[in-house]
């Protein structure tokens, strides 16, 4: 069974000392990109840039280990809990819609679900989900992740949604309301309740607010790919023999369920989409107040809405489903966003050598 893995925003703290941002030339990318695969031991692997509206994208490697099909510009990642900023941004425009309020309670929204719901998480709120604040487990336990696991085709996104609220909402909460514990759980009972308010599943919901109006247009869940085929990078694993790809298929993701906590895939160009749009901030997408709600972490803390912040106002994040892991940062100030993703989760391997991608990108 495949344990969501995250890297969170303390972890990323040290990514970028403060001030502004200068990019490197968009033909630097590919020696920067071959380096990250090798460091990492990753099959393949891609990074992409943009600076002023000014896009560049590279990529090195296999999609397969020991395949013979090579890494192509505009093939689908995996973006892990990278999707949580998504699932934020989704919310801040349902409530700007007035379909849901930020202070919209679990107790309320799901009151028409028969879902039991502990007392000590009736209250938790919209906005306590979103920033990680709600005291919830960080996962669901093993018995409960297999039994919503399976492919995509075989699931019913919402259904699996309201069966994971009643297997795990009448426990007691693993910490205090209020205080930061990074939840997956949480980010799966975020989506939820957006669906119950709005009446239509999340992924139509994302689709609609979020895929389409970015221009998103390859977005999707899961693993990308057929399976059988070489046609996009597969997630590689540890195996008896070292890494090992893993065919699109219920072993190579979690549970359709944490949709909205981080199974998202798209190409980069997709991702750099979304990325611009929290550089730019366009009022005519979401007003100036929602974009400072997204990336405001409450109570000074270190985490916003989907977001790792700095006191710069650099935003940053990090994915993985432990078979492939991906880095994003974006800096307002200096107009300029950035991704390295690669196709293993092999978080101490792939670490580093991400984190030196975005670096040698982004220089202060």
């Amino acid at each position: 069974m495949i344990n969501l893995s995250t890297v969170s925003a303390a972890a990323l703290a040290p990514l970028l000392a403060a001030g502004a941002l200068q990019a490197t030339g968009g033909d630097a990318l590919q020696p920067i990109a071959a380096r990250m695969v090798e460091a990492s031991g990753a099959p393949g692997g891609a990074v992409a840039l943009s600076c002023d509206g000014i896009r560049s994208e590279a990529v090195a490697g296999l999609r397969i280990k020991n395949g013979a099909a090579a890494v192509q510009p505009g093939d689908s990642w995996h973006l892990g809990s990278n999707t949580k900023a998504m699932t934020a941004t989704l919310a801040a425009r349902l409530v700007e819609q007035g379909v849901i309020a930020w202070d919209a309670t679990l107790a309320e929204t799901l009151a028409g679900l028969d879902v039991e719901i502990h007392p000590d998480l009736a209250g938790v709120t919209l906005l306590d989900l979103l920033s990680h604040r709600s005291g919830m487990m960080a996962n669901a336990g093993v018995v409960t992740m297999i039994r919503l696991a399976g492919d995509d085709d075989d699931r019913d996104y919402s259904a699996d949604r309201i069966a994971l609220a009643r297997a795990l909402f009448s426990e007691p909460p693993a910490g205090p309301r209020g205080e930061f514990l990074y939840s997956n759980v949480g980010y799966a009972a975020a989506g939820l309740m957006l669906e119950t308010a709005a009446g239509a599943s999340y992924e139509t919901l994302m689709e609609r607010e979020v895929f389409t109006p970015l221009g998103m247009e390859d977005a999707g869940w899961g693993a990308p790919g057929e399976a059988g085929a070489e046609d996009q990078p597969r997630g590689h694993a540890p195996g008896l023999f070292g890494l090992s790809a893993r065919e699109p298929g219920a072993r190579a993701d979690n549970p359709p369920a944490y949709n909205s906590a981080g199974r998202a895939h798209m190409p980069l160009d997709d991702l750099m989409d979304f990325l611009e749009a929290h550089l730019d901030q366009p009022q005519d997408y979401l007003s100036a107040q929602s974009w400072t709600r997204l990336h405001t972490a409450p109570n000074g803390g270190e985490y916003a809405l989907g977001w790792g912040v700095q006191p710069d106002g650099v935003l940053l994040h990090a994915g993985s489903n432990t078979m492939w892991f991906m880095r994003m940062v974006v800096s307002p100030q200096s107009g300029c966003a950035a991704v390295a993703a690669v196709n293993s989760g092999e978080s101490q391997a792939v670490a580093g050598p991400t984190n030196d991608a975005l670096l040698a990108m982004l220089r202060p």
